[in-house]
């Protein structure tokens, strides 16, 4: 505690306000989300189609990380033209009145709250297709709060770098704090009233959350110049810095904003596939996230659907792998100062991956209970920890390479351009391969009423396979052979004096992989 006592007193008494105001919202914000995120996909799990379950809900679930981007595309015009607070605030009021669609929708048509007796949910009489366009829906709304919550701490603490990376770090311990519990919270909320309505607190959080960030001040660092460079490094800065100046409608800028992501993606495919240093980046990123999503948002659902035959049990799995995240964020953190680079954690995550192997023993012996959802979850922790500290301390390097290159470009941030096609490359990998392995998960119970063999294949064979692509990715970089280098990618920028505290917290806030991650894919 120490360490964030010490990072507390660097702030000034209004931004310790502001900054306290803004955690207090996002941990309203995670709880809403859990619940959100957690109801729906347990419903879509109980709902869709048995034999196409899980072959819909990626397909479900990709559409939904796609439409992330479209709606921070949407967003950031208007970010640049009114108080970051105030734009936050709108959009998680938005993001509420999205959640609320499906409970009209189900309430209109004759669902109910679960009885305290019943075993079931009672549904409306509506398509289980309809899924999909909530979801997106939802998703649109999701990407507009994750990119102004990318932008928001540049307007509370202004462009001083070393305050900007221990907030977000900080932040960050929080935010997964909020993950874990909602997570718990949202898988007893389920089971008690059904997973068609238990996510009626999300818009009460969301609001309470909207209600909170407008006490932010607007403070004197708002400025076109850090708002456009937090949109730069999120690759949506737009294209034309000539014809950006001129005045234009929203449509314009929208069109702007989809054109610079556009050729953020292109520019970043050629800084990565042409530089040593960056190539390894795709496995050790783009395709650890998506294995991470996969666990989370595939394996835990089929396990606790196929195997436990309770659908909400899922959420205690997938609080086990946010706790993971804390555990993994934290240890980045505590320890930057003798990890200095992300090869160790890297690698690390990439052995934790074979622990997935668990799940088919898991699944001979399973009975209908409880106590082996939270066996799972254990499992997870270890699992969600390495690719935690790997992908949150990835963010430095990144960051640091790139600002210590001699790499540039006329019309977008080198930063961005790399960020974006990471996170682009892992919305393929998501929306191709767990659509794929889905329906071998599928297959394989309508052939066995079982899926165990399935958790071979799309659980341990695809994560040993995947532990052997990051492992020798990690030995890529010069200087990437040693247990534990000192530096890597003949990067030769050494830190500031009294900044090596704040590049570990940079490190540490796992949010930048994931806020960069959302928003650069917008």
């Amino acid at each position: 505690m120490g360490k964030f006592g010490e990072i507390w007193k660097s702030y000034s008494g209004a931004e310790r306000r502001n900054i306290a105001f803004y955690i207090a919202g996002i941990m309203m914000y995670k709880f809403g989300l859990e619940f959100f995120n957690g109801s729906i996909t347990t419903l879509a799990t109980d709902r869709f189609n048995e034999a196409k379950t899980f072959t819909k809900l990626a397909a479900a679930s990709g559409v939904n990380q796609a439409a992330q981007c479209v709606g921070a595309i949407l967003i950031a015009p208007l970010v640049k033209r009114w108080p970051t607070r105030s734009v936050l605030a709108i959009a998680i009021f938005v993001f509420g009145l999205m959640t609320l669609l499906l409970l009209i929708v189900d309430a209109g048509t004759g669902g109910k709250i679960k009885p305290a007796s019943a075993k079931t949910p009672v549904y409306g009489d509506w398509p289980p297709n309809l899924i999909f366009l909530i979801w997106t829906l939802a998703g649109i709304a999701y990407g507009m709060v994750e990119l102004i919550r990318r932008v928001i701490p540049a307007d509370i603490v202004g462009g001083h770098v070393g305050k900007l990376r221990r907030m977000d770090a900080t932040v960050h311990v929080f935010y997964e704090v909020a993950g874990t519990a909602g997570a718990f919270s949202s898988s007893s909320a389920i089971s008690r009233f059904g997973n068609n309505y238990s996510f009626f607190l999300s818009p009460v959080f969301f609001a309470c959350a909207g209600g909170i960030w407008l006490l932010i001040s607007t403070l004197n660092f708002k400025n076109s110049n850090a708002v456009s460079a937090e949109l730069e490094d999120s690759g949506l800065q737009a294209v034309d810095r000539g014809r950006s100046k001129r005045s234009g409608g929203y449509l314009y800028q929208i069109g702007l904003g989809a054109l610079g992501f556009i050729q953020s993606v292109y520019v970043g495919a050629i800084i990565i596939f042409t530089h040593r240093r960056f190539i390894w980046l795709v496995p050790g990123y783009a395709v650890a996230l998506y294995l991470h999503r996969f666990l989370e948002n595939t394996l835990a659902p089929a396990f606790a659907k196929r195997i436990l035959g309770i659908s909400a049990w899922s959420q205690i799995i997938v609080g086990g792998s946010n706790f993971g995240e804390l555990l993994g964020a934290l240890s980045v953190f505590l320890l930057s100062d003798i990890v200095t680079t992300p090869i160790p954690w890297l690698r690390l995550d990439a052995l934790a991956l074979n622990i997935v192997w668990v799940l088919p023993t898991f699944a001979k012996h399973a009975k209908k209970d409880v106590t082996w959802a939270w066996r799972v979850a254990g499992s997870f922790i270890p699992i969600s920890f390495g690719w935690a500290a790997g992908d949150v301390s990835l963010a430095a390097y990144i960051q640091s390479t790139l600002t210590d290159s001699d790499i540039t470009h006329d019309n977008v941030s080198p930063l961005g351009a790399v960020m974006a096609f990471l996170y682009a490359t892992y919305i393929v990998l998501n929306a191709f391969l767990s659509v794929l392995l889905g329906r071998v998960i599928d297959s394989d119970f309508s052939r066995n009423k079982t899926i165990v063999n399935a958790l071979k294949t799309v659980g341990g064979v695809h994560f040993t396979v995947a532990c052997a692509v990051i492992f020798l990715s990690t030995f890529i970089p010069k200087g990437s052979f040693a247990f534990n280098p000192k530096s890597i990618g003949g990067s030769k920028k050494a830190p500031e004096e009294g900044e090596v505290r704040d590049s570990g917290a940079s490190a540490s806030s796992g949010s930048v992989q994931e806020k960069k991650a959302h928003a650069s894919a917008v």
